[in-house]
């Protein structure tokens, strides 16, 4: 089947966070610009997903979600057939979103004050929600080794003073787009293990690897399981953030009650849109719209890396996964100021600016390329042309 990720969706004017926002943060004109900054996608989302919502709209009742026995079941063969990780129904909670379950970790599993570790620069999002419910944000740097992340246990061991109670992995990689090696998941459990860490992988991306690179889930790492939270999500694989369903799953009976006396005592319940939807979506025809999907997208990638990197002094870091390019312009030896204006004020495009990312986000910034490729070759002659005096 075909599908038509070349379509042009105006989004102006939808409550479109990343279009109707832009203008206000980044001074970006949405009539004239190209938003390239929150991550999520300028494509219509999956067939499936469309005609679930047209069946809610025929039946025209919107009332609550009851019975999740086939929602479960539709996760639990997604997680089987894509990614070989076999779950059970009862080690499923539903959250509102995977920002949210992040919160939901840290108000089950730690302490006001508590340390918690960030492998940075990594997803603002942690650092927010960690210093807002008051721990501490203890910040881990990547190794950047031949422009490619890696971890570095060596130096992090050593910054650790044992007030550190969470490690949160994000896996793929995001800013860095990489997808971690079993060898270095290896890596990140003996870590979590011998500084007696609670793990949470934050897996959103898990579906959208390159060919070459296979993700492997962390639950599938060997020991890990006693201190393991996995956090999934069709929201970025589908592009249905607006219905902030995620899943935290967990293994381990002592954390999953843990966390289910915390979800209990806020009154959490899940929406029936994003449930309806993430049914729909785990399914053959779900998987078929993702395989040609991650096609596209690594088609763009090609297109955005090869005109980036023609830029004296700008280097597209390679990616293996997600849809979010990170782009260092410390080679051009401009300020980063100079640099966001060239980028904002000249090209007009709206990128997330990589000191938000933590340390090591310095001298980069994030583009997201999840949209039309007219609009991804638009974006590259715009670039160059910003930057034409260092041809």
């Amino acid at each position: 089947m075909d599908y038509d990720f070349d379509r042009i969706i105006d989004r102006v004017g939808t409550h479109s966070a990343k279009w109707d926002k832009m203008e206000a943060i980044y001074g970006v004109n949405p009539q004239d610009g190209i938003a390239m900054w929150v991550a999520d996608m300028d494509f219509a989302a999956a067939p499936p997903i469309q005609q679930a919502l047209d069946e809610m709209r025929e039946i025209g009742v919107y009332g609550y979600y009851g019975d999740d026995e086939s929602y479960l079941a539709a996760i639990a063969w997604w997680m089987h057939h894509r990614h070989g990780w076999t779950i059970q129904p009862d080690w499923v909670f539903t959250t509102h979103g995977l920002v949210n379950g992040t919160a939901m970790c840290l108000e089950a599993f730690t302490e006001p004050g508590d340390g918690v570790v960030l492998m940075t620069p990594v997803y603002h999002a942690f650092h927010r929600v960690i210093g807002a419910a008051g721990r501490e944000v203890v910040e881990c740097e990547l190794a950047l080794t031949d422009g490619r992340y890696e971890m570095d246990f060596d130096a992090w061991d050593a910054q650790m003073t044992g007030r550190e109670k969470m490690v949160i992995l994000c896996s793929p990689h995001n800013p860095g787009g990489r997808v971690w090696t079993p060898a270095e998941l290896e890596g990140v459990a003996t870590f979590a293990r011998r500084h007696d860490l609670i793990l949470v992988s934050d897996e959103i991306h898990h579906d959208l690897a390159f060919a070459g690179s296979t993700h492997t889930p962390m639950a599938m790492i060997n020991g890990i399981n006693d201190r393991l939270v996995m956090m999934t999500a069709t929201t970025k694989t589908f592009n249905i953030a607006g219905a902030h369903a995620g899943n935290v799953i967990i293994e381990n009976p002592d954390l999953r009650a843990r966390f289910a006396a915390k979800m209990a005592g806020l009154g959490l319940s899940p929406n029936s849109f994003g449930m309806v939807m993430a049914e729909a979506a785990y399914s053959p025809e779900g998987a078929a719209w993702v395989d040609a999907l991650v096609s596209y997208l690594d088609g763009n990638r090609a297109i955005l890396d090869a005109g980036l990197n023609a830029i004296p002094g700008v280097a597209s870091m390679e990616m293996e996964g997600t849809y979010l390019a990170w782009v260092d312009f410390s080679g051009t030896g401009m300020a980063p100021k100079e640099i966001a204006r060239r980028v904002q004020d000249e090209a007009q495009i709206a990128v997330n600016h990589g000191a938000t990312f933590g340390q090591g986000g310095e001298g980069f910034m994030r583009f997201n390329f999840a949209t039309p490729r007219a609009r991804v070759k638009d974006a590259v002659a715009r670039m160059q042309r910003a930057f034409s005096d260092l041809q």
